[in-house]
C-alpha cells in the first residue's frame, strides 16, 4: 500500500496527486489569506493499526465530504488514473453528519462492487440529514488502475465531520482494507 496526499482544485476539478512515501500520515497545505481564510480543499491519509484512515479537507461541508471519497479512492488506486467517462446520481440519509459520512463512503463502495467501476470525480451537496450526489468514473481496468487493495467498509471508527477554527471543514473515518 502507498501513502497519498491530494490537492483538488474546485474550478479545474483535476485533482493532483503526490506519493512522498509509504502508509503514514502526510499533509496538505491551508492557505489563509488574511481574514478571508482561502482553503485549498485537499485529502490525506491518516494512519491507523490495521486499516487506513481517511480525510477529506475543503472549505465547505461538500468539499470534504467530496475529498473523503478521494482519499478512500486512492487507497485503491491513483484517483488521476480514473476518466470521468460515465456519471450517475445519488442520494442518502442519516441523522448525523459522521453517519452521513460513513454511509457516503459505504454507498460509493457498493455502487463500486455492483457496477465494476472505479471513480474519480464527486459533486456533493449536503442538508443534513439529506446527501445528493453527482459520481463520475469508468469500468476497473486491472491494467489501467493497477488497484492495491479493496477497501471493504467504511467505519465508525474515529468518524467525525466538524468545522476547524480556521474554518476548514474535515470530514474523516476509517475503512477496513
Amino acid at each position: 500500500m502507498r501513502e497519498m496526499v491530494g490537492e483538488y482544485d474546485v474550478p479545474n476539478r483535476a485533482p493532483r496527486i503526490s506519493y512522498p512515501f509509504l502508509l503514514s500520515v502526510c499533509f496538505g497545505v491551508i492557505t489563509l489569506a488574511g481574514s478571508n481564510a482561502m482553503i485549498k480543499a485537499r485529502w490525506e491519509h491518516f494512519s491507523h493499526p490495521a486499516d487506513v484512515g481517511v480525510r477529506g479537507i475543503g472549505a465547505t461541508r461538500e468539499e470534504a465530504f467530496q475529498q473523503a471519497a478521494l482519499a478512500m479512492m486512492a487507497v485503491i488506486t491513483d484517483p488521476q488514473h480514473v476518466t470521468a467517462r460515465d456519471v450517475f446520481e445519488l442520494e442518502l440519509d442519516s441523522k448525523e453528519d459522521d453517519l452521513l459520512l460513513v454511509d457516503w463512503l459505504n454507498r460509493l463502495i457498493y455502487e463500486m462492487n455492483t457496477r465494476g467501476m472505479l471513480f474519480g470525480r464527486f459533486d456533493v451537496w449536503v442538508d443534513t440529514p439529506h446527501l445528493r450526489a453527482r459520481v463520475w468514473g469508468e469500468k476497473l481496468s486491472v491494467r489501467k488502475h493497477k488497484p492495491a487493495v479493496e477497501v471493504k467498509a467504511a467505519t465508525y471508527h474515529q468518524a467525525a465531520v466538524y468545522q476547524e477554527a480556521s474554518g476548514a471543514w474535515i470530514a474523516q473515518c476509517v475503512v477496513d482494507v
